[in-house]
């Protein structure tokens, strides 16, 4: 099966031919970590979880993911809370990898942090000064942009046009301001390493090049992150690696996520409408907030609010309900049979939605079956597929047993539900519809199937 990505280099969908079959490479920008996680950092992670899975099914991949773990962000943090920077990062990578297992997202098979690869990133800047692409400047080493000529081309921007309508303020230090820092001083209280140029640390850029270097190699297949991290930061990533190896082709294919937005502004802290993956967490399970962030294709712009995840919640609702009372035979249960429909979506560039409304045809299929070997057979399938995807990893009948919240207990619910079916089995639909009437003002949604009634928590 062939798999198709869009590539935001071309602009369009091209299918994916990895260098090497035997080791697909792929990093994702991760975390600069100094504070908890928001729902914007958690969609790249969950994507691109899904894209690590999909990649496996057919290759073997290295996926790496980096800590930033030197930054002006990390050092402001620290100083307001007057504790150290080891004890904001320390703190913040584990309540990122905590936050990011709730939603189902497997760990990197690497995690760089910034700190511990320093040696490689002065390795990487002495080789752009030596070939004339850095320079040398009050105390900074800069990436001369106007060295590399076909800066601008993953974002489409033309530099001439740039410097044309530039209406920033230029540090004394650069020769143009679209020079960007490879190195800068750092004063007595704030972390920095021994160089060539003084004491100092990287610029944020310069990072993730030099650990792709070390870790994944000169070439990597797939280079994927945020859309916002489009310019300037896989910009500037592509231009020093270029230079930095000898104009070896840094990323073969680029990938990047939509935005999130809230009453149609993008998500952001400075317009203050960040939700934290921490406190969704507190109202939601972990597969909810996953399935929310997922129901967009991810290159689509997702609209985020508390629509979206009671939506997601009754989805996942609808799925779990289907299997809920099915007895998977032994010969499924240990067989992965993934509909090909589904995966047909999933090869194509990710097709989450596509994927959903396969899954929901098979929902579909199994509430209208009666035949106990073919129930059996459709509903290991819906379990392979969600599963595959990161989902449906409770069991279903511990899925709707929390209901702790509820006036109400679950003999309570199934006495209800056998006055109905005795209503409705004498005709008294007034009655029957009385009592769905009653289940719903206690947040209890009843579904009729050709298996029977089965009933759902709304949040």
């Amino acid at each position: 099966m062939n798999l198709f990505l869009h590539d935001t280099l071309v602009g369009k969908k091209t299918r994916f031919i990895p260098l090497n079959p035997e080791r697909v490479t792929m990093y994702l920008c991760g975390p600069t970590v100094y504070n908890y996680a928001h729902i914007g950092n958690a969609r790249p992670a969950v994507v691109f979880d899904l894209l690590a899975r999909i990649i496996r099914v057919n290759h073997k991949l290295v996926f790496a993911r980096n800590i930033t773990d030197v930054d002006d962000k990390i050092n402001a943090a620290a100083i307001k809370k007057n504790i150290s920077i080891e004890e904001i990062t320390s703190k913040f990578i584990k309540a990122y990898n905590e936050d990011m297992s709730e939603l189902g997202v497997n760990m990197p098979d690497i995690e760089p942090h910034a700190t511990k690869n320093i040696n490689e990133m002065i390795s990487m800047i002495e080789e752009l000064i030596q070939n004339d692409y850095a320079y040398i400047s009050d105390g900074h080493v800069l990436f001369d942009v106007s060295s590399y000529k076909n800066y601008g081309r993953l974002s489409r921007r033309d530099l001439t046009e740039m410097e044309a309508g530039a209406r920033i303020e230029v540090a004394s230090y650069k020769k143009s301001p679209f020079d960007f820092v490879l190195w800068k001083p750092s004063s007595k209280e704030l972390p920095g390493w021994d160089s060539p140029w003084g004491r100092g640390r990287p610029g944020w850029h310069l990072e993730c090049s030099a650990m792709i270097k070390k870790y994944l190699g000169v070439t990597i297949d797939i280079h994927a992150g945020g859309q916002d991290l489009v310019f300037p930061h896989h910009e500037n990533e592509i231009a020093q690696s270029t230079c930095a190896n000898g104009g070896e082709i840094f990323a073969r294919y680029w990938l990047h996520n939509g935005f999130l937005s809230i009453n149609n502004e993008k998500m952001s802290k400075s317009l203050g409408n960040i939700s934290l993956v921490r406190d969704l967490l507190k109202d939601y399970p972990g597969e909810v907030i996953r399935l929310a962030l997922l129901s967009a294709h991810y290159r689509q712009p997702l609209e985020w609010s508390d629509d979206t995840l009671k939506s997601a919640k009754k989805m996942l609702d609808r799925i779990y309900g289907s299997i809920r009372d099915i007895k998977i035979k032994k010969s499924h249960k240990n067989k992965i049979d993934i509909p090909i429909s589904v995966m047909n979506a999933l090869f194509d560039d990710m097709n989450t939605p596509k994927a959903f409304a396969e899954i929901f045809d098979l929902v579909k299929a199994l509430n209208k079956e009666i035949n106990e070997n073919k129930k059996s057979e459709i509903a290991s399938q819906i379990l392979a597929s969600g599963q595959f995807m990161g989902l449906l990893k409770f069991d279903p009948k511990m899925w709707f047993s929390d209901i702790k919240n509820k006036s109400i207990t679950e003999n309570e619910i199934k006495e209800l539900i056998n006055a109905r079916e005795l209503a409705r089995s004498q005709k008294n639909f007034e009655e029957a519809d009385s009592i769905r009437a009653k289940l719903e003002e206690k947040g209890i949604i009843l579904e009729d199937t050709a298996n029977g009634v089965r009933w759902s928590i709304v949040n």
